[in-house]
């Protein structure tokens, strides 16, 4: 079953919610600030997702400001960056839609059509 991992006050989570639920799509719903998560969950993540670990950061999030993140991740390796994700939530870009073979970042309704099927 897929995992769906988002922030239920994001209006982007919201939406992409909606449209896994349009679709009749059945999914395990999982809030990111109540249950973070581990730095083991998003080294799997990032490697299904097939991006850089920056991709992972929610760069529009208050904390990623307040610590000054865009200045620092370029000087972080991917090992640090993922550990940094696991410490908070609010850290990581979401929703996420985890899969069996699969992670996507983000809603892109497009990318979302493809690798789900009702």
């Amino acid at each position: 079953m897929l995992k769906f991992i988002c922030y239920p006050k994001c209006t982007t989570c919201q939406k992409a919610k909606k449209w896994l639920d349009s679709k009749g799509i059945q999914y395990e719903l999982r809030d990111i600030k109540e249950q973070n998560p581990s730095f083991a969950e998003l080294k799997t993540w990032h490697a299904l997702s097939g991006l850089p670990a920056k991709k992972l950061f929610n760069t529009s999030g208050m904390l990623y400001r307040s610590l000054e993140l865009k200045t620092k991740l370029d000087t972080m390796s991917e090992e640090e960056m993922t550990a940094l994700l696991a410490t908070d939530g609010m850290l990581v870009k979401r929703p996420l839609l985890v899969g069996a073979d699969f992670v996507l970042v983000g809603f892109k309704e497009e990318q979302w059509a493809k690798a789900v099927k009702p």
